[in-house]
């Protein structure tokens, strides 16, 4: 028994001695794995990045092509046991009719027809990124496409595999936020500290433009901003023309953070030495007193993309944003704006659960971020 609690009593000092000399990001790293919600979103955060960087290569189909006898085609089944038997992922070939009275499309299973899924196969050749050329997919079948294909989400109606725009989407839509988010944090922190660390007249200055765009309600400023975007722009135009109209509207809050930490830093000793050190006020500001609460940075960094991914898909949605041939989240919501094709096909609303998840996994992961960023606390 003794033994036992003179172990336990070596750990635990152990433990505290590691935690003594550990560094602020090591703090953070620490408490952060405890939050099992931000773990998971983080894992689930990274897997949407990786989708959207190897688009070509996870979607086995190119997102403008066209399945002329698949329109509106349901989700593929995906099988395992074929006659009884335990075999590879399969699907079966697909059998297009018509309802006699609706002349509604219906598509049935030729049970008797299994077509397995490869993994690593050639199909439909691609640019990676529009730098190299390509052919390898993460899956599909080996079958022409014209005779059968594999739809994981189902078609849209014309006939193009939603899961492969799906994944296209994520590339344009993640992308807008961090891009508008790190636009954001740019003007946030310069005008927020400018505000914070020189007070008076400059202060009061940015402060009621501040209020100013707050006061706004920021829907009808998006419209009236997206508006004028100019119809003939090109995608990459457009693109960056969203990213910062979003930026110019969403940088108010931080520059409220930076400002109110900048308040309270601006006395303290650390910023002193450094005047009397000789520092320019630029070096303080980003090399001393910025660095000093990175982690609420990171934090709310987080916690602001969920922000910008809606309001893309929110434009984009109403025909104000990204349009076609563009291709996001909310370009493919449009899609469910066709009463026809929403009464016919539920799954083109699948591209609004990927939003969903994307935003409830930034949220968490954001939460697990503010929480550890300070590690001292309860």
């Amino acid at each position: 028994m003794a033994k036992a609690l003179e172990r336990a009593f070596a750990q635990g000092k152990t433990e505290d001695e590691r935690i003594f000399v550990a560094t602020q990001w090591q703090l953070m790293w620490w408490k952060f794995r405890k939050h099992k919600m931000a773990m998971a979103s983080g894992v689930i955060i990274i897997l949407f990045y990786l989708v959207a960087l190897f688009a070509e290569f996870v979607g086995p189909y190119d997102p403008e092509q066209f399945f002329p006898k698949y329109k509106l085609a349901p989700p593929t089944k995906i099988h395992l046991f074929h006659e009884g038997k335990l075999q590879r992922p399969f699907v079966y070939r697909i059998v297009r009719t018509k309802d006699p009275v609706t002349l509604r499309d219906i598509y049935n299973e030729d049970t008797g027809t299994p077509h397995p899924i490869r993994f690593l196969i050639r199909g439909t050749p691609y640019e990676f990124w529009g730098t190299w050329e390509g052919d390898l997919h993460l899956f599909g079948l080996d079958v022409p496409h014209k005779e059968q294909g594999v739809f994981l989400l189902g078609a849209d109606r014309l006939g193009r595999d939603l899961f492969t725009r799906l994944c296209y989407g994520a590339r344009l839509s993640l992308s807008i936020g961090l891009v508008g988010v790190l636009l954001s944090l740019f003007i946030g922190i310069i005008l927020g500290g400018i505000s914070g660390y020189y007070g008076g007249v400059v202060d009061t200055v940015i402060q009621r433009i501040i209020e100013f765009l707050r006061t706004i309600p920021s829907i009808p400023l998006w419209m009236a901003l997206s508006a004028a975007v100019p119809a003939d722009w090109p995608i990459v135009r457009v693109y960056f023309g969203i990213t910062v109209i979003l930026s110019l509207i969403g940088w108010t809050g931080m520059a409220r953070v930076v400002r109110g930490r900048f308040l309270a830093l601006r006395e303290e000793d650390f910023v002193m030495a450094a005047k009397l050190a000789g520092s320019n006020e630029l070096r303080i500001i980003l090399r001393h007193m910025v660095p000093s609460f990175f982690s609420h940075i990171i934090a709310s960094l987080t916690l602001s993309i969920p922000d910008m991914i809606l309001g893309e898909t929110g434009l984009s949605f109403i025909g104000l944003g990204l349009r076609p041939p563009a291709i996001s989240w909310g370009v493919l919501l449009q899609e469910a704006q066709n009463l026809r094709s929403l009464v016919l096909a539920w799954w083109v609303l699948l591209p609004g659960i990927a939003v969903i998840i994307s935003v409830l996994a930034f949220n968490y992961f954001g939460d697990g971020v503010r929480d550890a960023a300070d590690p001292y606390g309860r």
